[in-house]
């Protein structure tokens, strides 16, 4: 394991998150904050508790989901996206540097990104609306393994796209919505049954409701299942990455 390569790429990932700690860094937890003066302090005060738990309270989970899903695709598309635009990931290839090395250089410093985002927000939503953490080590836990499950999917996309507008493609089209019909802002169980069992098809409904049961011992899903569905889904991003550089899918070219 070339180590030294590993942290070349890692620091370098690193550095452009301090160049840009505005867009980076401040502009999610400005707008993540947003949301909890909406929903937790103004709409959240008029509405009742939601399996016992306040409302406001009730929505960080999923409003920390949104931006960690959101923000580990972002940084991973762009990270591996830009030496594929400038031309420098043939340098990168050519160098005495393994598949495995790249990918954990790059995945790993987006997934970072995406956790110290996290604990900011999660931090930030003490100011709006109290909370406590059931399970804090769950909590953390899950919380890496979102973020380097959803950087190697963001990995994927900065292979696929040949285009800027493509790396915004399925986080805007996709990612967001099924993040809003996932249980962000509700219970499933609220909806109607036929509704119930349609929202289970919809993959974030696992990852907020595990997410939740970490914060307040509740969840929509079966803890074990939803953690599962995560570790699958890690699993096939896995399966692909590896696909994409065994055949050298639009890096060789």
């Amino acid at each position: 394991m070339n180590i030294h390569a590993i942290k070349a790429i890692y620091k370098f990932e690193m550095a452009r998150m301090w160049r840009t700690l505005f867009q980076s860094v401040a502009s999610p937890i400005i707008s993540t904050s947003l949301y909890f003066v909406v929903f937790g302090a103004a709409i959240g005060s008029r509405m009742g508790e939601i399996e016992g738990i306040n409302y406001g309270a009730f929505i960080i989970p999923g409003l920390i989901m949104l931006s960690l899903m959101t923000e580990s695709i972002s940084n991973a598309s762009f990270g591996i996206y830009m030496p594929r635009f400038a031309g420098t990931i043939f340098e990168v290839l050519s160098a005495p540097v393994s598949y495995l090395e790249i990918i954990i250089g790059y995945v790993g410093a987006a997934a970072t990104k995406s956790v110290i985002l996290g604990i900011l927000i999660l931090i930030t939503a003490r100011l709006f609306v109290p909370y406590e953490i059931e399970h804090p080590i769950w909590m953390f836990g899950f919380l890496i393994l979102t973020a380097v499950t959803f950087s190697l999917f963001g990995f994927i996309i900065g292979l696929w796209a040949d285009g800027f507008e493509k790396l915004q493609v399925i986080p805007l089209m996709i990612i967001t919505p099924l993040t809003f019909l996932g249980g962000t802002f509700y219970s499933i169980n609220m909806l109607p049954p036929i509704w119930q069992k349609i929202t289970l098809f919809n993959p974030v409904v696992y990852l907020v409701s595990c997410f939740r049961w970490s914060f307040y011992g509740v969840a929509d899903v079966n803890v074990v299942v939803s953690f599962g569905m995560t570790l699958l889904f890690l699993v096939i991003c896995i399966v692909i990455v590896w696909w994409m550089f065994k055949t050298g899918y639009k890096l060789k070219t």
